[in-house]
């Protein structure tokens, strides 16, 4: 199947996970979500190495920690933010990665001591916060002003983790050993900060329905195919054209928040989420023409 498609399909499901994630909140903590989330991506991911013969042995556990801390934490962030905002106004904060890391770019320089700071770069994190300001502007008060401020380091915390992810392949950890791991984070995590969250209500964990089981499956199963088709695509199709199709996620959240949720359609919201596509894609250009084509690492919207 061609990159582009392999992408499309990829965003696709991205998308159809973050209404899973939606419909799942409703019965389930966002901990307990990506515990449930890890489980499915663990049982799926250690069935294909055992499969293929390949092996999870791993010579570097701490990168292996530090990029699972700072990815766990941010898909909480990130499913706890769609949750509670409309779906297009989630995933499109989480997307600002790409601009997040247009900024530790340019903070790198200057801790780097550069004397030349590209200014291209400059713009496009400014029109990337320009375009949060339009899109949360219509939820701006002071019960969501905590949501948004959610969805928006969840996407910062996710630019932290791609860049674990790089350093990871420049180690030599192949994408299927990194997922693995992450995953495991995520069931520990999650395990973790559910049994917090009942002793401190004296409670017991929710209890399951078909429907719930339904949407955790869906949830795992969507996000682990997903990720798999997006790093093929990543393999074999150029990284521009990836990057561009990958914002279609956003189209498609956006078609599903107003058919499904009855999200409501402004032309501030519209605006910003148009100014974080052009930043992202701007600065993903930007990035790609100044790192060396055998050093980049591209991982998949999930942390």
């Amino acid at each position: 199947m061609p990159a582009s498609l392999l992408m499309i399909a990829a965003t696709f499901l991205f998308a159809t996970m973050g209404v899973c994630v939606k419909l799942a909140s409703e019965l389930y903590d966002a901990g307990e979500i990506v515990m449930y989330r890890g489980l499915v991506g663990m049982a799926m991911l250690g069935t294909l190495c055992l499969v293929r013969g390949q092996t999870l042995r791993t010579a570097v556990p701490a990168m292996h920690f530090w990029r699972s801390l700072s990815g766990v934490i941010s898909l909480s962030l990130w499913f706890y933010a769609i949750g509670k905002l409309p779906l297009a106004t989630a995933m499109t904060l989480n997307y600002m990665s790409s601009v997040w890391m247009a900024l530790f770019l340019m903070g790198g320089a200057v801790i780097m001591g550069s004397a030349r700071i590209d200014g291209r770069l400059v713009a496009a994190v400014l029109l990337g916060f320009a375009g949060v300001a339009l899109v949360l502007r219509p939820t701006i008060d002071q019960q969501q002003a905590w949501h948004g401020l959610a969805g928006l380091l969840s996407g910062m915390l996710a630019a932290l983790a791609y860049l674990q992810v790089t350093a990871l392949g420049r180690a030599g950890e192949p994408e299927y050993r990194i997922v693995f791991y992450f995953s495991v984070g995520g069931v520990t995590a999650g395990a973790l900060s559910t049994l917090a969250l009942r002793l401190s209500e004296q409670g017991s964990p929710h209890g399951h329905t078909l429907k719930g089981i339904a949407l955790l499956l869906a949830v795992g199963l969507l996000a682990t195919i997903a990720q798999l088709l997006m790093t093929r695509a990543y393999g074999q199709g150029k990284t521009l054209v990836n990057a561009c199709l990958q914002y279609l996620g956003i189209v498609f959240s956006f078609v599903y928040g107003v058919a499904l949720f009855r999200d409501p359609v402004t032309g501030w919201a519209l605006g910003g989420m148009a100014l974080i596509i052009t930043a992202g894609l701007a600065a993903t250009l930007l990035r790609a023409s100044t790192t060396p084509k055998d050093s980049q690492q591209h991982s998949t919207t999930e942390p």
